[in-house]
């Protein structure tokens, strides 16, 4: 065998064998992403079997809203966004006491503040935005952080502390994690009938971190 032929051998086998081994790591690293979203899925099960069981015993809700909420809300409980978004408003570590003169100053605004600006234009509201638009039994919604404060929303709240209310208490459940489905009634801040149904934010160890509210138009379902 000629010189010429030899190099051509030895580059064909390295060719292929780099090939090889692209293949085996992507291979791999598609493994790697289904165990990690496998173990996720793990994790976060049993608060998500505990909120259906939940679901299923609300006296205030029809099987109509039971059967969208268990299909369709429940499974943004872990959304990605939702989760990120929560964490970063949750590691500023606000005080109450501050969080409750940000809540006083939003009841008493006769204009928009740059803080209404900000929860109806972040990621959070941008996200719901997305949610609510994809989903047309769905009208207002806010997700709020481990003390109550809204993160993100796509209508106005009448204020901005939801820490007192049993819409976050019951869905926080003191970083449990319950369900509050409430009666249907009319909405001052939406100016329509919704039946809210509050639901926790999991991350992906399976830890409650916040909370979402969600106006449901009962007659759209």
């Amino acid at each position: 065998m000629n010189a010429w032929k030899v190099l051509t051998l030895v580059a064909t086998c390295a060719l292929m064998a780099g090939t090889g081994f692209a293949q085996e790591s992507g291979a791999s690293g598609s493994e790697a992403k289904s165990e990690e979203a496998s173990g996720s899925a793990s994790k976060t099960a049993p608060v998500m079997e505990k909120l259906a069981k939940e679901i299923d015993a609300s006296e205030n809700a029809s099987d109509a809203v039971k059967a969208f909420a268990k299909g369709t809300l429940l499974s943004l409980c872990t959304n990605k966004v939702f989760v990120a978004e929560i964490k970063a408003q949750n590691a500023k570590k606000i005080s109450l006491d501050d969080i409750k003169k940000v809540d006083q100053e939003w009841k008493d605004a006769e204009d928009e503040l740059p803080i209404h600006v900000e929860k109806m234009g972040n990621a959070c509201a941008k996200e719901v935005k997305k949610v609510a638009g994809a989903l047309a039994g769905v009208g207002e919604v806010f997700v709020m952080d481990n003390q109550g404060a809204n993160v993100g929303q796509n209508e106005l709240t009448s204020d901005y502390w939801q820490g007192d209310e049993a819409k976050w208490k019951n869905s926080f459940k003191e970083g449990k994690g319950g369900v509050d489905i409430d009666k249907s009634k009319l909405d001052k801040s939406t100016g329509q009938v919704d039946q809210k149904v509050s639901l926790p934010i999991i991350d992906d160890d399976g830890k409650v971190i916040g909370a979402v509210c969600f106006g449901v138009i009962v007659d759209k379902l």
